[in-house]
């Protein structure tokens, strides 16, 4: 591994997700899956033929649905 780079510690250690993978990260359908991956809520990279999805991706769409929905974790009213 070239000098300083380091694997995040992203969703479960991994930083790569296969897209079964993920669909069981999220709990989301494969129908579900593909379509955020197409609306761009989503990001995903391939690597050959295998679509792939970062674990970063996944926390940023967490994020992102958290803050559409005004939810707000260890701030005090």
């Amino acid at each position: 591994m070239a000098a300083g780079l380091r694997p995040r510690s992203g969703v479960a250690g991994k930083v790569l997700y296969r897209v079964d993978e993920a669909i069981t990260v999220l709990g989301l359908g494969r129908t579900a899956l593909y379509e955020l991956i197409r609306s761009g809520r989503l990001k995903s990279v391939q690597e050959g033929r295998t679509r792939l999805i970062p674990a970063r991706a996944i926390e940023e769409y967490v994020a992102l649905l958290e803050r559409e929905s005004g939810v707000s974790y260890g701030k005090t009213a």
